[in-house]
């Protein structure tokens, strides 16, 4: 039999639980601001390329994004999209889905991994994010990307 990685569905949903367990962490031995601070200087290096597509191909390819990760997660969103804005309207966040179906309590700033997170890929960008909504025991939520100063 020859198999390969690419075979298998991907799926990394230990992952959530150990971000959860991290940001616990950092939120109680180091405070909010380093929880913010980790996440923000995570996704500026691991979204490079998807902050230089963005500044090079506008919302679009942060729509794309948002697309293929909750296809790949099995979490339901819905989109409304203009070349100026992106609304991602997300019934259930699949991460909290998972911690909460493990028995975890979701960290108390969970939320920062969609707030913290949108707002440092809009960096250096032509774009803003704002957190319209968020339930921390669904995870769902509503976020906004716009061009800022339109």
């Amino acid at each position: 039999m020859d198999r390969r990685a690419s075979d298998n569905v991907y799926l990394h949903k230990d992952f959530h639980g150990a971000l959860n367990a991290g940001i616990e962490y950092l939120h109680e031995h180091y405070g909010a601001d380093a929880v913010r601070d980790y996440l923000r200087q995570f996704t500026i290096v691991y979204y490079a390329p998807l902050i230089s597509r963005m500044k090079n191909e506008g919302l679009s390819a942060l729509k794309e994004h948002f697309e293929k990760i909750y296809e790949i997660e099995g979490g339901g969103i819905k989109i409304s999209f203009s070349e100026d804005e992106l609304v991602i309207d997300v019934k259930v966040c699949p991460a909290v889905l998972h911690i909460w179906s493990q028995g975890y309590p979701v960290a108390r700033l969970f939320l920062e991994t969609t707030k913290t997170v949108n707002e440092a890929l809009c960096e250096g960008t032509p774009f803003t994010a704002e957190l319209i909504e968020y339930d921390e025991k669904t995870g769902r939520s509503v976020q906004r990307f716009y061009r800022s100063g339109a």
